[in-house]
């Protein structure tokens, strides 16, 4: 029987990490960026590049501390490309269009809930700095330590937006709770 070089060992251990990976962060990652995107099947190549560029990344050698914020990051940066090349569309025009689907039948769809509609419709009216910090903490269940290294800022930068963005969306919501229902 052959004996596994450190290198084989090396490589069954990184396929063995990226598949746990993968098992534990792709419905997430998928619903984060289809939220963004709003169209199904280009949320699945972006999914599929980031993971294939991670892949790429993790097999040349390289280390990623944190899988899920490097992920994270990576999809962000391909739907900022893919911004770029498509024309773009504004996120009311998003907003009335078709919308998130359901990933399975035990997900609701989060449109069909007036209270997190009217909450959508207010988090659009704030800076762009607090809606992603929202966004990533409440709808993509991030830790503000992942949020922080995917934007490239400490965590109390992080949590500092998060609580001011709140407060101004509770403002925002008690002035007109029913904006752009």
């Amino acid at each position: 029987m052959k004996k596994m070089s450190r290198s084989d060992t090396w490589k069954k251990e990184v396929e063995r990490e990226f598949l746990a990976a993968y098992d534990a962060h792709s419905d997430a990652l998928f619903r984060h960026v289809l939220l963004r995107v709003r169209d199904r099947e280009a949320a699945k190549d972006i999914v599929q590049e980031a993971f294939s560029r991670t892949w790429k990344y993790l097999s040349e050698g390289k280390k990623i501390e944190y899988i899920r914020a490097f992920l994270f990051r990576v999809a962000g940066n391909l739907i900022v490309d893919a911004a770029r090349r498509k024309k773009s569309v504004s996120l009311d025009n998003m907003m009335e269009n078709d919308g998130f689907e359901p990933v399975d039948e035990h997900t609701v769809d989060p449109t069909q809930l007036p209270q997190l509609r009217e909450t959508m419709s207010h988090l659009k009216a704030l800076e762009e700095i607090y809606q992603t910090a929202i966004r990533m903490r409440y709808f993509d269940n991030m830790t503000p330590k992942e949020i922080a290294s995917r934007l490239g800022v400490s965590e109390n930068v992080v949590s500092v937006r998060i609580h001011r963005g709140i407060q101004r969306l509770s403002l925002l919501m008690k002035q007109e709770p029913a904006l752009g229902g």
